[in-house]
């Protein structure tokens, strides 16, 4: 038997394939992939991980068993692999040390999960916005490259294949020069009723959810989807889509930051904002303008949670994208529209190309997956890096910060600080709950 294979890798060789064993052997070779939040789209990303494949899912963590026993049940059922169960994502991180990290958690965990990760080794995949105030995000940074860790963040229109040929048409100069850029989230909606507090439900450690952010009562509007317009956990709607849009931006025209920032917005169809033993709100603005000032151009963000109506719909379901003003015309990226050019001369015929999205929820995880893994293979960035996230995931916080303070801010990108106001600058970190402690840049 022996000699059978020594026979075997010496013929091997002398034919030139064993090259082509050991690229085989690696292809084989599955990470051991954890997931951080097994809720709505976690198990998107993990799905994607799965079919792709190159991943034995070793772990999940999440502090509901409500959504930690079904994920698991569900993995099983679609790939026969059985992750050990944990609740704090410390103890999953020491024990397991994953190859690959999901971090699919609210926005105000992903610092604190990341930057574990990264520690134990592990490359990471974490969602957007990377982080909750601005100082998590250069922590974030900074510990992905001192681990020489990929971190992949999960803005996926930066692999959606019409807003990557979007994006040439607009480089290869057919728009012309850039005076003016708009992006908007326009959807329907109406006056809030307080939501009663209850208790919550078995199998939730709801203290541990909240972890270093503020504790609440806690409320169904809060948990599972609804935490992005409650301030303590996210940004709102300018901190969840506004984003993906502002992302967009930076990724076309390779800005990184803007100089100066005003932002104001407020409730005055959602009404004011209730905060009881005995009920709850929302807190975020049911609408929202901020305007940002580019070395060679004007961004203004829009969005509105009412009135949503069908003037301003750039598809039959929503009004949403990017309007990129040029010399040569405008030119629209959207999301489910893909993206159209109107010509500055009418005479001209308009451009379309439709949108290439995966099910559910119309998105390109499959791609940024791909993305991400090739990244791990080669040791080059991934299309979504973590600091070209975290400049994109500033521009938001600028303009939320700027609406809570009630004026403009002048930033200095390079430095990292605003300018002249000493105030403004407490406010690019935030005090961390309890024993929990503040990630260091």
């Amino acid at each position: 038997m022996q000699n059978d294979r020594r026979d075997f890798l010496k013929a091997s060789v002398a034919a030139g394939l064993f090259p082509a064993l050991v690229g085989a052997q690696a292809k084989d070779k599955k990470y051991r992939t954890a997931l951080i939040g097994t809720g709505w789209w976690g198990m998107n990303i993990l799905r994607e991980a799965m079919a792709a494949g190159e991943s034995k899912v070793v772990a999940l963590c999440d502090v509901d068993e409500n959504m930690l026993n079904p994920a698991a049940a569900e993995v099983q059922k679609l790939s026969g692999d059985q992750p050990k169960l944990y609740r704090d994502y410390r103890a999953m991180l020491a024990k397991e040390k994953p190859d690959i990290c999901i971090v699919g958690t609210p926005d105000h965990w992903h610092a604190l999960c990341m930057i574990e990760a990264v520690k134990v080794g592990a490359h990471v995949y974490v969602e957007k916005p990377i982080s909750h105030t601005i100082r998590e995000g250069r922590a974030m940074v900074n510990a992905a490259r001192a681990a020489n860790r990929i971190v992949q963040v999960g803005t996926h229109r930066r692999i959606s294949p019409h807003n990557v040929s979007g994006r040439e048409f607009i480089r290869s100069g057919k728009l012309g020069k850039i005076g003016m850029v708009r992006c908007f989230v326009l959807y329907g909606g109406g006056p809030e009723k307080p939501e009663p507090n209850t208790e919550a439900p078995k199998g939730l450690d709801w203290d541990m959810w909240c972890g270093p952010a503020p504790l609440r009562a806690f409320n169904k509007k809060i948990h599972t989807r609804g935490f992005r317009n409650f301030l303590e956990y996210a940004n709102g709607t300018l901190g969840d889509w506004g984003i993906h849009w502002l992302d967009q931006i930076l990724w076309i025209t390779g800005e990184k930051y803007p100089k100066r920032i005003f932002s104001t917005g407020g409730r005055p169809i959602a009404g004011p904002i209730i905060n009881t033993p005995a009920a709850q709100t929302t807190n975020a603005p049911d609408h929202q303008v901020a305007v940002y000032e580019f070395d060679q151009f004007t961004v203004n963000w829009e969005h509105r949670r009412f009135g949503g109506n069908n003037a301003e719909k750039t598809h039959p379901q929503q009004a949403v994208g990017c309007y990129f003003y040029g010399t040569g015309g405008t030119f629209h990226m959207g999301w489910l529209d893909g993206w159209t050019f109107y010509p500055a001369n009418a005479k001209d015929p308009v451009i379309h190309e439709d949108a290439k999205l995966n099910m559910p929820d119309n998105q390109n995880i499959k791609q940024l997956w791909a993305d991400f893994l090739d990244a791990i293979k080669t040791g080059r960035k991934p299309v979504s890096d973590i600091e070209e996230a975290y400049y994109s995931t500033n521009v938001a916080l600028l303009g939320m910060l700027s609406m809570k303070l009630g004026r403009s801010l002048q930033w200095d990108g390079a430095k990292e600080l605003i300018v002249g106001d000493p105030e403004a600058n407490k406010h690019l970190s935030r005090t961390y709950r309890g024993t929990w402690q503040y990630p260091k840049a």
